[in-house]
């Protein structure tokens, strides 16, 4: 055994330094060079990777924050508690779930916003300043039809400005906080009333028990099967999620 081994150990180091039988394989080379730009294309091209890798980094930023996703996250996360099934559904069935319906809400803004902004950029027919301010009309018209005025006039006489003529006046930095904020809220607003019928269970089976004196049985053993069937009934994740829908107009 021990020759056999040492036999393959030789072989393989006489492959090694053999010229004719060494394999060669490709290996790409990566080159970055910094020089100095001569036209004004040059530097066009170099703001907009800047913009691009900027608009990379912040991604998971814009995603929770000036979408739907905040508020879907939030009511999964409460509806679990309420249930009492700590870690039933896992994180990352709430968190996909969660994710596609915030595509398929936001669909219809990244629509509009491919077809006004992105696709006439991407073709020369607009500058960039251009289109990014028409990229910013569907944004700030789906904020606001989901932001309170309250929370726009906080951020507003927070920052100091000029009180907003118009709803297109009304900067993204003052929207995008006051969106967040009352998406906070509404989610708060939707998991109380989630409460409320898996409180109700917990109440009469606590009450039960301890008519009949079984005091030392936690409540949440014989309760927890009431409401999962409870929710099973009523098809729950069927009507929360058509609520849910419903709540940003789709």
């Amino acid at each position: 055994m021990k020759l056999k081994v040492i036999f393959l150990v030789s072989l393989l180091l006489l492959c090694a330094g053999s010229n004719s039988l060494a394999v060669t394989f490709p290996i790409p080379s990566l080159q970055l060079n910094v020089q100095t730009a001569k036209t004004p294309e040059e530097v066009a091209v170099v703001l907009e990777i800047i913009a691009l890798l900027t608009i990379l980094a912040l991604a998971p930023a814009i995603l929770i924050l000036m979408t739907p996703f905040t508020r879907l996250i939030v009511v999964f996360h409460f509806l679990r508690q309420a249930m009492g099934t700590q870690s039933s559904p896992p994180n990352q069935v709430i968190v996909g779930l969660a994710l596609f319906m915030t595509f398929f809400i936001i669909k219809p803004v990244a629509q509009e916003i491919y077809q006004k902004s992105l696709n006439p950029y991407l073709e020369r027919q607009i500058p960039f300043d251009l289109a990014f301010e028409k990229a910013q009309s569907p944004i700030r018209k789906f904020l606001l039809a989901n932001t309170r005025e309250s929370d726009v006039a906080l951020f507003v006489k927070g920052a100091d400005m000029k009180k907003p003529e118009t709803r297109n006046d009304v900067s993204l930095l003052v929207l995008i906080p006051a969106y967040v904020i009352s998406e906070l809220k509404t989610a708060f607003i939707i998991g109380f009333v989630l409460y409320i019928p898996f409180l109700v269970i917990d109440m009469v089976v606590a009450s039960v028990l301890l008519a009949m004196g079984m005091m030392m049985l936690p409540p949440v053993m014989i309760s927890l099967p009431f409401k999962l069937m409870l929710f099973v009934l009523v098809d729950g994740w069927h009507l929360i999620s058509a609520s849910l829908l419903k709540s940003f107009g789709v």
